[in-house]
């Protein structure tokens, strides 16, 4: 079963957010017009009531019970308006009443304090009541004033039949019209989508249309178009590393298939044999040592290469390269100059890997430079971070060669030979172990002067 789309997902949330909506709204103004309408008649009602209260106070207490009927009669045909009102007094007996009162046989209440409640006359006619207490000159009267509901529940009654019977329809023709939004809303998707389906290995180059509205297309528009760019630059990585791999093993391999084409099509004698051979496993030497790097670049980019990290002293390690690199640098009377201190700097890592991406360093400045000088290797500290240092006096690195110098297979020196300038990895591996370690790797060059490559690191501080 195909699963819904976007738009109708939007369109049923917006139909049951809609639904509910106009229910809570339909009680809250049914209820809201309810109270207002009760409010409105009950301060009729207390108006009337104080009306019939101010006369009865101009009532002298000498004067009869006719009197005062006579004058409730004069008040209420003076009202224009139905005049349901009756007064008794004490005993209960009825002192008037209206015509209305009298024809829907309104009761004295059960209770004589002041109260509002609702009633239904003998004819059915509903009524809300106000009964309240007057007492002047000695006497007491109980006094009721009605009003007639029947008008006020009718547009409740029409009010409450209009919105049911409306809502479908316009839930119905708000769904409709959230569908057509949605589906408006959404087409720059789907043009971002075919755009997407048609781009491939071939036109990674392409990117999508960006749609300039500051909104959450445009900002999907522009993390597509990124994402499609870090993966062309991916691509082209993988494509010039393949190429440039290819290109560095083809070389020592053409190169021994040689030697030995040559040893066997002619005669030699055996120290010519032995030294094919030795031409041979020089080369196969050189052939591990690259292909050892690519795979260890491979697992870095794969992100299987672990580290086996542990608290060590980074000092230690240090010397234990120097020393190492001292035997490299026999060969062009180099020194090895060490600055590292009698102090322990203690960072969490991998002491394999630390060796390789220090010996790295040191063996790029010995290759770079001048017979006979310096190659100075220290170690500071700066805040919480352990600084090392490699410098040498050599020829220095170009301006336009040091963005480029921790790229694969990239050598400043094109005028180097393979043997001298090696297959241009150790840098990049460099990199990849000083960031692996929380680190950084930079370069600072001059022509003719020499280079200070700069390694940083974290020190270890147990919680």
């Amino acid at each position: 079963m195909k699963p819904p789309s976007i738009r109708l997902k939007v369109t049923a949330w917006y139909f049951a957010v809609l639904i509910v909506v106009l229910g809570i709204f339909g009680f809250a103004a049914f209820f809201a017009m309810q109270h207002g309408i009760r409010a409105t008649v009950d301060e009729g009602l207390q108006n009337q009531a104080r009306g019939i209260e101010e006369l009865i106070s101009r009532v002298t207490s000498e004067e009869e019970s006719e009197e005062l009927s006579h004058e409730l009669r004069e008040h209420s045909e003076i009202r224009t308006e139905a005049d349901f009102s009756q007064v008794s007094d004490q005993q209960g007996e009825w002192i008037y009443r209206t015509p209305l009162m009298i024809r829907y046989a309104v009761p004295l209440p059960a209770s004589t304090q002041s109260s509002i409640y609702e009633l239904k006359a003998e004819s059915g006619l509903p009524l809300r009541v106000l009964v309240s207490e007057a007492s002047f000159n000695g006497h007491t009267y109980l006094i009721q004033v009605a009003s007639p509901m029947n008008g006020f529940y009718g547009a409740l009654n029409q009010f409450k039949w209009l919105t049911l019977l409306l809502s479908p329809f316009l839930i119905v023709l708000a769904s409709a019209g959230g569908y057509w939004i949605s589906r408006r809303a959404l087409t720059p998707v789907d043009e971002i989508i075919r755009a997407a389906q048609n781009i491939d290995s071939k036109n990674l180059s392409k990117r999508l249309k960006v749609f300039r509205g500051g909104d959450e297309l445009q900002r999907l528009s522009e993390t597509l178009n990124g994402m499609i760019e870090r993966l062309e630059a991916a691509f082209k990585r993988i494509t010039q590393f393949t190429a440039d791999a290819s290109h560095e093993l083809r070389t020592p391999l053409a190169l021994m298939r040689t030697i030995m084409e040559v040893s066997l099509r002619t005669s030699h004698s055996e120290s010519e044999y032995r030294d094919a051979q030795v031409q041979t496993l020089e080369e196969l030497e050189k052939t591990s040592t690259l292909i050892e790097k690519l795979m260890l670049l491979a697992r870095a980019d794969a992100g299987v290469e672990t580290l086996h990290r542990r608290p060590l002293d980074l000092a230690d390690v240090l010397r234990e390269v120097c020393d190492q690199g001292r035997i490299l640098a026999l060969e062009k009377n180099i020194t090895i100059q060490e600055e590292i201190g009698t102090a322990s700097v203690i960072v969490d890592g991998d002491s394999d890997a630390l060796r390789r991406l220090f010996l790295i360093l040191i063996d790029n400045a010995v290759k770079y430079a001048l017979p006979n000088k310096l190659v100075v290797v220290s170690l500071s500290t700066s805040n919480d971070t352990a600084v090392i240092e490699v410098r040498d006096t050599g020829i220095g690195i170009s301006p336009d060669d040091i963005p480029h110098i921790f790229d694969r297979f990239y050598r400043a020196d094109k005028a180097r030979s393979r043997e001298a300038g090696g297959a241009g990895l150790g840098l990049s591996i460099a990199r990849w172990e000083s960031e692996a370690h929380g680190g950084t790797i930079e370069v600072q060059s001059k022509l003719g002067k020499g280079s200070v490559f700069l390694v940083r690191l974290p020190i270890f501080r147990p919680l």
